[in-house]
């Protein structure tokens, strides 16, 4: 068996004693906790989930003075801004995990840490080997002959793909007016029974499981609460349009849903943070945010040497570089299905401003938080996705929903941990 943690800002430490035939792998996400006091999400952290780590290794019959350690990650993941050498995260942290393993007198065998590039660090727990691999580390010599789709070809990439289900596409419409009735909502799921039968099976599930069978859609309401009832059914119907992505943008299987689930999750809790939007409206525009990567998937994929050595060589940002090679960015292909699909303006707009909030002629306060959970999603767990935000106004971007940058680790603090997890749709029940 082999694990592996895709890095970006986080660090990754594998600690493991070959002799007892013990290991793991940590994925740390900050420094340490907001406060001395925080109970919450203690293992995301550098200064109180790695004593936490060793212990684990202990109690199951590693020796402390036979574990072996390799760490990696803690880097300036571009487009890099002073803001984000100011607040210097993977820096921080891997001081503080050096400190730790000096202090417990364990031995690095390997490290690869800091620098300005993703990585991935494996721990094979047959022969306790490990590897850090730089993520996507393109040859510049590589050359790729290339056909720029048409407009025509673009549009009809749109209308091939399978749109997401009628109820969910009514239910993101309705959550758009401030007197939405939640038996409405209830009257449309009822006419879906697939949906019906998810509702069911998520109740009956090991994270809701009680003594009494839930057998029918009231009671099931009724367990779930109107906002989790929402989020699941958006959920589950936007999980299929996903999966017609392939490897084009997605650095792993699945990789462009999870990113959407999770920025859908921080979206929410922003909301919730600042009152400025609904969460529920926030939460919907985090998974439909990247929905026109799904549209331009099949290009990227074909040229993607092309790609990643355009967006990891060069000084463009991934919409200069899309516009360049296919002539649309994901921006503005996820506008078009928005347009399509009759979504309310705020999710349009939401959709194709996430990367410059302050382009929107409209309510810039949707596309800002869009940006801010969309920016914390993939510096903080790296390998789903390859999006790149820039951190230029990140200030200003801040302010606007009444934040201070220097609020930036805090906000990730009280992520659910499983938001950065190879599963961030285990976290929908935890916001």
């Amino acid at each position: 068996m082999i694990l592996y943690a895709c890095l970006g800002t986080c660090v990754g430490v594998a600690l493991y004693d070959s002799q007892a035939r013990i290991g793991g792998l940590m994925h740390i996400i900050l420094p340490s906790p907001p406060s001395i006091k925080s109970t919450y999400n203690l293992e995301a952290y550098a200064a109180t989930g790695f004593p936490l780590f060793v212990k684990a290794l202990l109690d199951r019959g590693a020796r402390l003075e036979n574990l072996e350690a390799c760490i990696a990650g803690g880097a300036l993941v571009g487009p890099v801004s002073q803001q984000d050498i100011s607040l210097d995260i993977g820096g921080r942290t891997v001081d503080i995990v050096k400190m730790l393993l000096r202090k417990e007198g364990i031995r690095v065998k390997s490290s690869e840490i800091g620098g300005f590039f993703s990585c991935t660090l494996t721990l094979n727990m047959d022969s306790f080997e490990t590897s850090i691999i730089p993520a996507k580390d393109m040859p510049k010599t590589a050359k790729l002959k290339f056909q720029r789709p048409t407009s025509q070809e673009i549009k009809a990439a749109v209308d091939k793909l399978q749109p997401i289900p009628q109820v969910a596409l009514k239910i993101m419409r309705l959550l758009s007016d401030p007197q939405y009735d939640i038996k409405t909502i209830a009257n449309e799921i009822r006419q879906e029974q697939v949906i019906v039968a998810k509702m069911l099976k998520l109740c009956n599930s090991s994270m809701y499981a009680g003594n009494v069978q839930i057998d029918s859609l009231n009671n099931a309401i009724l367990m779930l609460g109107h906002g989790m009832l929402i989020k699941t059914i958006v959920s589950a119907s936007v999980s299929s349009f996903y999966n017609q992505s392939d490897s084009g943008y997605s650095l792993c299987k699945g990789g462009l849903y999870h990113h959407a689930i999770g920025t859908a999750i921080i979206a929410e809790k922003i909301a919730q943070i600042t009152g400025k939007a609904s969460p529920s409206v926030a939460y919907t525009a985090g998974l439909l945010h990247d929905i026109g990567m799904v549209v331009l998937d099949q290009y990227i994929a074909s040229i993607s040497p092309l790609f990643y050595r355009a967006l990891h060589t060069e000084k463009s940002n991934m919409l200069a570089v899309e516009k360049e090679l296919l002539g649309v960015n994901h921006c503005e292909a996820g506008k078009e299905l928005a347009n399509l699909w009759k979504l309310p303006s705020s999710l349009a707009d939401a959709i194709c401003y996430h990367h410059f909030p302050e382009e929107t002629q409209a309510d810039a306060v949707l596309p800002h938080i869009i940006y801010l959970a969309d920016l914390i999603m993939s510096r903080f767990h790296s390998g789903l996705e390859i999006e790149r935000l820039d951190t230029d106004k990140l200030g200003s971007r801040m302010k606007l929903l009444g934040l201070s940058p220097t609020a930036l680790s805090d906000l990730v603090g009280l992520m659910p941990i499983d938001v950065f997890g190879a599963s961030p749709e285990l976290a929908i029940g935890k916001v």
